[in-house]
C-alpha cells in the first residue's frame, strides 16, 4: 500500500517545467515514465493511447515551428508525443479522459525521477501538420506533446483555488 502523504506530496509538489539543463534523459527514465502512463485507467481497459518518442533535433526543430511554445520543444531533451489511436477507441470522450490520466501519470513519474516535464496543448491547433512531420498513422489523433528534461534549478510555485470555490453540495449549490 502507498503512503498517502507521499502520494499527496508528489501531486502537490509537481510543477510544469519549461526550462531544461543540457543533461540528457536516459532511456531507462523514459521507459519508467511510459510505464507509469500505461497504468492509467482506461474504459474497457482498451489503452487507446499511443506514443512517439522524439529525440532527433531536426524533428524537434520542425515541431517547434508549429506552436507558440517552440522554444520549450527546442530546449527539451526528449518529447513524448501522445496520441489517441482512433482504431482502438470505444468512446471518444472516455478515451480522451483516459489519455489525460495517462499524461498525468507520466508527469508524476517524471517528477519522482527528478526529471521535469510540461504538457503542451496549444500545438493541437496544428495536429495534422504534427502527424505529417512524424509520419504518424492516419488513425492517430494528436492529444499532447510532453516535453521532458532535467529542470533548470529555480523556484516554481503555483496557487490553487479553495475547495469551497470549486465544489458544491448536490442540487442546492451551497458550498461545503
Amino acid at each position: 500500500m502507498c503512503d498517502f502523504m507521499e502520494v499527496i506530496e508528489a501531486i502537490r509538489s509537481r510543477r510544469s517545467v519549461r526550462e531544461f539543463t543540457a543533461e540528457e534523459v536516459d532511456d531507462n527514465a523514459i521507459e519508467k515514465i511510459l510505464e507509469a502512463g500505461r497504468w492509467a485507467p482506461s474504459g474497457l481497459n482498451n489503452q487507446a493511447w499511443r506514443f512517439i518518442i522524439v529525440r532527433n533535433k531536426d524533428t524537434m526543430e520542425k515541431l517547434s515551428g508549429l506552436t507558440h511554445y517552440g522554444s520549450i520543444i527546442k530546449n527539451a531533451k526528449v518529447l513524448i508525443i501522445v496520441f489517441l489511436d482512433k482504431d482502438q477507441m470505444y468512446d471518444y470522450t472516455k478515451d480522451v479522459q483516459s489519455i489525460g490520466a495517462c499524461i498525468q501519470n507520466m508527469l508524476l513519474a517524471a517528477h519522482a525521477l527528478g526529471t521535469g516535464g510540461v504538457w503542451l496543448g496549444e500545438i493541437l491547433k496544428k495536429k495534422e501538420m504534427v502527424n505529417s512531420v512524424l509520419e504518424a498513422p492516419g488513425s492517430y489523433e494528436l492529444m499532447a506533446v510532453v516535453a521532458l528534461g532535467h529542470p533548470v534549478n529555480k523556484k516554481r510555485q503555483s496557487e490553487r483555488r479553495a475547495i469551497s470555490e470549486l465544489s458544491f453540495r448536490e442540487k442546492y449549490g451551497n458550498s461545503w
